[in-house]
């Protein structure tokens, strides 16, 4: 199924919640949050767009491998670390929330009108995701 052919009005909504992202969320940490719900969400259309986004817009390959392990990597700013600890915690939003740790540290170096926009991006994307694994949405298999 292409949601975007049988549900346009739905698929464009989504797509407002992307393009207001986009214009409000720090791009590089919009790539890396992306990234890291769609590995954590086993979405292979959106790990493939969006580890190919970043590597067109100049982020590092080392960089983005360690997205799986950020915690370990010594490759990422506090605030990039903080946003992808916010991901993980969002993504897998379980029967107690988001751990007051997780979100006293993001909000300690993000603002209240970035750490709201933030959060919208971690659920755009997870709604993306969610979208492309029930349709089966594959990757190109061109680059």
């Amino acid at each position: 199924m292409d949601a975007a052919e049988v549900v346009p009005e739905a698929y464009h909504a989504v797509l407002g919640l992307e393009k207001y992202v986009r214009a409000n969320v720090d791009h590089t940490v919009l790539e890396l949050v992306k990234l890291r719900a769609s590995m954590l969400n086993g979405c292979s259309f959106c790990v493939d767009m969006h580890s190919s986004e970043a590597l067109k817009a100049g982020e590092s390959t080392r960089r983005l491998f360690a997205v799986a392990a950020w915690r370990e990597a010594p490759f990422f700013s506090e605030r990039e670390r903080t946003a992808l600890a916010l991901t993980d915690s969002v993504t897998r939003l379980g029967e107690h929330g988001v751990p007051d740790e997780v979100w006293d540290a993001a909000a300690a170096v993000w603002s209240e009108k970035e750490l709201a926009d933030l959060l919208v991006a971690i659920a755009t994307i997870n709604v993306w995701n969610r979208i492309s694994i029930a349709t089966q949405k594959q990757p190109p298999t061109e680059a």
